[in-house]
């Protein structure tokens, strides 16, 4: 097997320096890395950091997957970070189960968030919360298509959350502008082939396990490696299928098979997945990892390190950001970029 060279950016800024890059396009920008060099992905890599100029030969191409910006997905800019607003028609998600069930509380919900700022309104009716049961089909039909349908038809920006194929091609021909799947098209054997088919951006995501048993004490060798693999093998993947890399995005999947160290590692080691080559979007949104650093005693208590970790994933160039809370991360994003940019709001 022959060698791999990848880098994580460090040394992450916004105002310009001598010899710095644009991260994905920026507005972040780097000026130094630290080089893993791979011989086998069984073997640990040797680690160094180097500044940009002093990087090894042959390291060009990937400088230029790091740096170039990246295309529109789904029509929207990736020049700066958006917010999409996460619509739970269930009963039982972690968070806000129950909340949003009913369709037309949905519908309403769904639109108050464009007005808030969100780009994207994400539909899910199957809760992926650890332990959660699966629902028959039938059953997440009902309760997403005609939510789906509704805001496709007021003009909004729509991503189904699932991992059924038939859910995602009634979904598309319902007005449905993304898919968004945390089995990275793997949970369905007709996945792939649906997703090809209705010729829409997915978003692929990273999982250890089912829902059923994911945090049931989950392992890697070295988190941010493994699932950077992972996603590379499905990019591969979707690609070989039809589905060109500007119709793809990746989600590294917190507190989706992870421990809360596995989860701050990959945070903080975000960077490392630019090097793929398509936008990032990032989900952390109440998730408990959050409540084991700061105790809150409900989900919806998590306000604060939600939008904390929302700012360190925009610090590390993080295009799209799933969250409950869009009023509060849009603000927080714009009050970030125009303090972070020497005072010029973005």
């Amino acid at each position: 097997m022959s060698d791999e060279f990848l880098l994580q950016p460090l040394a992450l800024h916004r105002i310009p320096q001598p010899g710095d890059l644009p991260l994905a396009g920026g507005p972040p920008r780097y000026s130094a890395g630290e080089g893993l060099l791979r011989q086998g992905k069984s073997q640990e890599p040797l680690r160094e950091t180097r500044l940009l100029s002093d990087l090894p030969f042959g390291a060009d191409g990937l400088l230029k997957t790091l740096t170039r910006p990246r295309a529109d997905f789904a029509g929207l800019a990736t020049s700066q970070p958006r917010v999409m607003g996460i619509i739970n028609v269930t009963p039982d998600s972690f968070s806000d189960g129950g909340d949003r069930f009913d369709s037309g509380r949905a519908i309403e919900q769904g639109l108050a968030m464009v007005a808030a700022g969100a780009c994207l309104v994400d539909v899910g009716g199957e809760s992926t919360r650890p332990g959660a049961e699966a629902v028959s089909l039938a059953e997440e039909l009902h309760r997403t298509i005609p939510v789906v349908q509704a805001l496709a038809d007021q003009g909004v920006r729509v991503s189904i959350d699932t991992r059924h194929a038939a859910v995602m091609a009634a979904a598309a021909a319902a007005g449905a502008a993304v898919i968004n799947d945390i089995t990275a098209l793997t949970g369905d054997p007709d996945s792939l082939r649906v997703a090809v088919e209705t010729g829409l951006p997915v978003v692929l995501m990273h999982m250890q396990g089912t829902p059923q048993t994911m945090q049931r004490n989950p392992r890697y060798s070295d988190v941010s490696l493994e699932v950077r693999d992972y996603l590379a093998d499905r990019l591969a993947r979707c690609q070989e299928a039809g589905i060109p890399l500007d119709r793809l995005a990746v989600d590294p999947g917190i507190g989706f098979g992870k421990s809360l160290a596995h989860n701050l590692e990959l945070i903080d080691r975000l960077g490392l997945l630019h090097g793929l080559g398509c936008p990032l979007l990032l989900g952390a949104s109440r998730k408990s990892f959050i409540s084991r650093l700061a105790p809150a005693a409900r989900p919806k208590d998590r306000l604060p390190g939600s939008l904390a970790a929302v700012l360190a994933g925009a610090a590390r160039g993080v295009q799209f950001f799933r969250v409950h809370d869009v009023a509060e991360t849009v603000q927080a994003l714009q009050v970030w970029q125009a303090m972070d940019s020497g005072g010029q709001a973005c």
